[in-house]
């Protein structure tokens, strides 16, 4: 028996090698015959993202020419929704910005990463960037196919770099743009300006933009932003994710879902790897290749782990996310406090009055036997059109208003400050301390205000 199990073959040549052991054949898997008619149907999650892509980088090149949502510096302003904010307004302004943030928080909650697939610039020059470079790099080798392949490095790089510096200096501007007003900083850049700060800001965030999307790119996402960590926080098992479900173990091994992966992660390790941005890239990888072979795709957008698969019969709210009760308050809270900022802007006034006492002197006695009190006036024109304040006075006997016309204009986007006197006759009043309002009524618009004030007047000492 042993020495049959150690034989080995003998021909005329000599002794042959012992014939190698078998590896075992693992049995493949039996699938249905690939239909080669297949195509992938036109709704599809990564031209779902390319609309969405196209419509941000509209939004993002826009929004500080028509001043919907932009920081003026230089001015003092902050343009929300169509309202110009001034600096003295710090608490809508406040509030403005804490509500944008709850909303990106709750959205993470609910939807998980698709504000880093989607939404995030980062994310969209980076990808544009990349698929930029490859198209060059496909041009190139085509037809430059005779030069060397370090000349078509070369031709690669230059041509690379060169339009990302322009598109650098462009999206700098846009940036720059929604903290210096356009026209104004349209002018620093075609002067060279390298002085001002409009000027200094303006070629620092070129330099970091250009070496953003030429070389850091989705490094980016996994090195320095901190949203993929919170995401851990802020998600929980009814968060909208991207998972590998198979439960017929019929998966190829393709790997194409890898290949597509603009990451390099592997989704069916794990729908919560941090490098994941739920971009829906591997479920269109995934349709594509199993269509062809008449299953569904093994990897869905899920409401968790364990969850409902997003477009699953269920009832309207369960399907746009509103899953439990902690989903429910926090749709409520966003919508009490948009609503609580909707009346805040309602409530505001285009033109902005305001009426104080000047108690540096507290009187004085003019020559002509008339007690004058001095007082100070703010009127700022937050609006688009021009307009007029006047002044009237209640509940003071004989008072005259000094100044040269009751009707004073405000330009749209001035302010003026300007003091003024109010006098009424000598032993006209029966207190040293008299209570008394202004009310300022603001034109076209009709806006009222009313202000309480006092008026002094001399001791009875000095009155004899």
């Amino acid at each position: 028996m042993y020495a049959e199990a150690n034989t080995t073959e003998i021909t005329e040549g000599g002794i042959a090698a012992p014939p190698r052991a078998e590896k075992p054949v693992r049995p493949r898997k039996k699938l249905p015959v690939i239909n080669k008619d297949f195509q992938l149907e036109k709704y599809n999650w990564h031209r779902v993202r390319r609309i969405i892509h196209l419509a941000c980088f509209l939004v993002f090149v826009l929004l500080p020419f028509f001043n919907v949502m932009r920081f003026d510096i230089p001015r003092q302003r902050f343009y929300f929704a169509g309202f110009e904010l001034w600096i003295n307004e710090f608490a809508i302004i406040f509030f403005s910005l804490m509500f944008l943030l709850f909303v990106v928080t709750a959205v993470s909650m609910l939807y998980g990463r698709v504000y880093c697939g989607y939404l995030c610039p980062q994310m969209i020059f980076s990808e544009a960037s990349i698929n930029f470079e490859e198209k060059i790099k496909t041009f190139i080798n085509k037809h430059f196919a005779r030069k060397s392949l370090q000349a078509r490095l070369w031709m690669n790089r230059v041509a690379v770099y060169s339009v990302l510096g322009v598109a650098s200096v462009f999206l700098a501007f846009v940036f720059i743009s929604y903290f210096v007003e356009p026209r104004d900083l349209f002018w620093r850049l075609a002067s060279l300006d390298i002085v001002t700060a409009g000027g200094i800001a303006g070629a620092a965030v070129t330099l970091i933009t250009f070496a953003d999307f030429a070389f850091l790119r989705q490094r980016f996402c996994t090195t320095v932003c901190p949203y993929g960590y919170l995401q851990g926080i802020l998600g929980d098992d009814n968060t909208l994710v991207v998972q590998y479900r198979d439960p017929k173990q019929i998966c190829v091994e393709c790997k194409k879902c890898i290949r597509v992966c603009h990451m390099g992660i592997d989704i069916r390790e794990s729908p919560y790897q941090i490098e994941c941005i739920h971009c829906g890239e591997c479920v269109d990888a995934c349709k594509l290749i199993m269509g062809k072979f008449g299953e569904d795709t093994l990897i869905h957008y899920a409401w968790g782990e364990k969850g409902e698969l997003l477009g699953e019969k269920a009832k309207w709210y369960r399907r746009i996310g509103l899953r439990d009760a902690k989903r429910i308050a926090v749709f409520a809270i966003i919508f009490v406090y948009a609503t609580s900022l909707a009346v805040a802007f309602s409530m505001r006034h285009s033109v902005l009055v305001r009426v104080s006492p000047n108690r540096a002197t507290l009187y004085r006695i003019g020559d002509d036997n008339r007690v004058y009190n001095t007082f100070r006036m703010t009127l700022a024109n937050r609006g688009k059109n021009d307009a007029a304040v006047s002044l009237a006075i209640d509940g003071l006997p004989g008072a005259v208003i000094t100044l040269p016309s009751n009707e004073i204009p405000v330009s749209a986007g001035d302010s003026i400050p300007r003091e003024f006197e109010i006098s009424v006759p000598a032993n006209s009043l029966p207190h040293e301390i008299n209570h008394f309002k202004i009310h300022s009524l603001v034109s076209p618009d009709g806006t009222k205000n009313t202000f309480e004030e006092t008026f002094v007047m001399p001791v009875e000492k000095e009155k004899r």
